[in-house]
């Protein structure tokens, strides 16, 4: 008896383990845990989150040091995004970072600048690789591994973006000498580390589509 309530143990820390590496949902199954307007968003009862209005849905814990995985599925033209690091939920553009999601088949988006691509740091860093993203109708995966000043985004299974926000001193020009919009006048080097997580609603006529999205905190 002893031997048998040994090894149940043992089998629930085992799995225990592999449920924290895998990670856990960022939200609940009826979003309990989220900061949003229900005008808004909703959950379908196969997990998928959308939005009808342009307006975010937070998380109402802040994190750091983590690795966010999702999947999302962009409409034609989508304009979209994951917010990471916000101190500000009402004026969050300024106080956070965006990883860009877009439908880079969309001609807005071929003809825009490279740093509003999907898979990019909006503004600031443009993708490694352009249209990864899959074509509107099919879902995407992407992870976000968050450390510290190091952002890490792989965008179906390929890495398109490594950056060092210490490197983003200025509020005007990245780098590389290119212009960073007017509206995100704080330098990264200068945003808090710790934030809430946030995701973008529709814009315009485009839709976006969230589910399967998942924190492990490091």
């Amino acid at each position: 008896m002893k031997r048998l309530f040994l090894s149940i143990l043992c089998i629930a820390f085992i799995c225990a383990v592999a449920d924290a590496r895998k990670g856990k949902p960022l939200f609940s199954a009826n979003l309990s845990n989220a900061d949003y307007d229900a005008a808004v968003w909703s959950m379908d009862a196969s997990g998928v989150i959308s939005a009808t209005a342009d307006k975010a849905l937070w998380s109402t814990s802040e994190y750091e040091n983590f690795e966010l995985e999702l999947e999302f599925k962009t409409d034609k033209c989508t304009n979209s995004g994951v917010v990471i690091y916000c101190s500000d939920k009402k004026n969050w553009i300024p106080n956070a970072v965006e990883i860009q999601i877009a439908d880079d088949y969309c001609d807005h988006f071929e003809q825009a600048a490279s740093t509003a691509s999907c898979g990019a740091v909006y503004g600031h860093l443009a993708p490694s690789a352009f249209k990864l993203v899959k074509k509107p109708g099919e879902w995407n995966k992407m992870k976000i591994t968050a450390k510290g000043k190091s952002i890490r985004i792989v965008l179906n299974g390929k890495k398109v973006t490594d950056m060092d926000m210490n490197l983003w001193t200025s509020g005007k020009t990245n780098p590389d000498g290119s212009n960073i919009p007017s509206w995100m006048p704080k330098p990264f080097a200068e945003l808090s580390t710790k934030g809430y997580i946030g995701f973008q609603g529709k814009h315009g006529e485009a839709l976006i589509w969230f589910r399967n999205i998942k924190i492990k905190e490091l």
